[in-house]
């Protein structure tokens, strides 16, 4: 039997490759963002290169009923979920006190609310059958405060602690929550967030490598897997619980100013 999977934010970048690479295994797709031409799209594409089933759900995630609109339109049309993969999410940089709040507050409601929300409604059934995979999208921005996107990181620190503690909850049941948590990664979302003249996004990751390693993270029931990240990263990661928190804060605040 195919598995399916819903996965969120994906008319682009690592949504899109999830979608892609989920299709090519033979599997549905339930896709969901904002873009229905973008969705539409992929979704002929999919249809036509795999023979891929692949529902089209036009959502804002930033609206406080959409997750509960999505798992009602799912259970309405008797479509069983396999995989959850909760990819939606966005950044913004800049001052916490002189962004508009607006969007701060929407970022919140997709990067928590929405993710928490679908993890919510689609649980009991992953847990009734005994089967399920949840991918969680994170950061390794969600391992150190991030001042010039200080709510961005606190979400993805969110997402991580949140991934883990339910993790071990499910611990037996035949379901897993794994958490992936990309490095700079080559997306529109550098552009959204304003950060593709900074030191962080000085080399950023192909979509593709960083969604097929979550993706086989996720099969694997992996609890977590960093993505898109070089050795020299990688150890500085490493050493963050040991450094100084006021230093390891100026070198981040100093890799998100703009480059002249």
């Amino acid at each position: 039997m195919k598995k399916r999977a819903l996965i969120t934010g994906a008319s682009s970048g690592i949504g899109r490759e999830f979608a892609r690479i989920h299709a090519k295994k033979g599997g549905d797709l339930v896709i969901v963002a904002r873009s229905e031409d973008k969705l539409n799209l992929l979704k002929k594409e999919l249809s036509e290169k795999y023979g891929t089933e692949v529902k089209v759900i036009v959502k804002d995630l930033s609206q406080p009923d959409a997750a509960k609109e999505i798992y009602d339109e799912i259970i309405n049309d008797n479509i069983e979920v396999d995989f959850l993969i909760n990819n939606a999410g966005f950044g913004g940089r800049g001052l916490f006190y002189e962004r508009d709040w607006e969007k701060d507050f929407a970022m919140i409601n997709v990067n928590i609310v929405a993710l928490t929300a679908l993890t919510r409604f689609f649980l009991p059934r992953f847990v009734e059958r005994n089967s399920g995979r949840i991918l969680n999208v994170s950061s390794t921005a969600g391992l150190l405060p991030g001042p010039l996107q200080a709510v961005y990181f606190a979400t993805k620190a969110y997402v991580t602690s949140f991934s883990y503690a339910i993790a071990e909850e499910l611990a037996g049941t035949g379901v897993t929550v794994t958490a992936l948590l990309p490095g700079a990664t080559a997306t529109q979302f550098s552009s959204t967030a304003g950060l593709e003249k900074t030191d962080l996004f000085k080399k950023a990751y192909s979509p593709f490598d960083v969604a097929l390693k979550g993706y086989n993270g996720m099969l694997k029931g992996k609890l977590n897997v960093i993505a898109g990240v070089g050795i020299s990263q990688r150890i500085q990661l490493a050493l963050i619980p040991f450094s100084p928190k006021k230093i390891v804060m100026k070198q981040m605040k100093n890799m998100q100013k703009i480059r002249e």
